[in-house]
């Protein structure tokens, strides 16, 4: 069986929100899939794998 491993992962607002797995992994049923918060350096950390996820780009606008 395969796992994910370690990886870092640049994300657009086209990729929002933001789960992990991405739905464009093959291996999309490695783990359970979970949402992910990005923190204020525009990066996010997943629970499960340890994939780290880098916002690129401009941010979208909050409305809150």
């Amino acid at each position: 069986m395969s796992t994910i491993t370690h990886r870092q992962i640049d994300v657009t607002a086209h990729d929002l929100p933001l789960t992990c797995p991405m739905p464009s992994a093959k291996l999309w049923n490695a783990h359970p899939r979970v949402a992910l918060a990005l923190d204020g350096e525009g990066e996010a950390h997943c629970p499960y794998c340890g994939t780290l996820y880098k916002f690129k780009g401009e941010r979208p606008k909050s409305h809150h």
